[in-house]
């Protein structure tokens, strides 16, 4: 031999790279929707998370001062909150309060204020609810 590589020696053929390619891309296609799902379920659990921290945290200053928050702001002003959680739109400042119109604790003597919060999201979650109904 005289070193030179033979013809079967020389590298990959046009047929198969189109294989491989091929195949690589199948497997992309499954793999994407199936992250992409994991993605939305992971920002669902997470809004319901948030949910649940700012509608404890409103019963709970709303226990200990007698009196509903005027708002998320206020919250955060008496230390209630370190900062105000996104809601699933990305932002802190779309959620939607719901006006007290009820009172929580017998010392209560105010009705003013927010009794509780929702998503400022107009989409439908994975549940076929809108964020907003949640």
């Amino acid at each position: 031999m005289n070193g030179r590589a033979t013809g079967r020696n020389r590298g990959f053929t046009l047929i198969e790279m189109m294989v491989v390619i091929s195949i690589i891309l199948i497997l992309l296609g499954a793999a994407l929707p199936i992250y992409s799902h994991s993605i939305t379920r992971a920002r669902e659990e997470n809004l319901r998370q948030n949910l649940e921290t700012l509608n404890k945290v409103i019963y709970q200053y709303t226990q200990d001062k007698k009196k509903a928050p005027q708002s998320l702001e206020e919250l955060k002003a008496a230390k209630y909150l370190d900062i105000i959680p996104e809601d699933i739109t990305g932002k802190n400042d779309t959620w939607q309060t719901e006006p007290a119109d009820a009172i929580l604790s017998l010392e209560q003597t105010d009705t003013d204020g927010i009794i509780g919060v929702h998503s400022g999201s107009d989409k439908v979650g994975s549940d076929g609810i809108a964020y907003s109904k949640w």
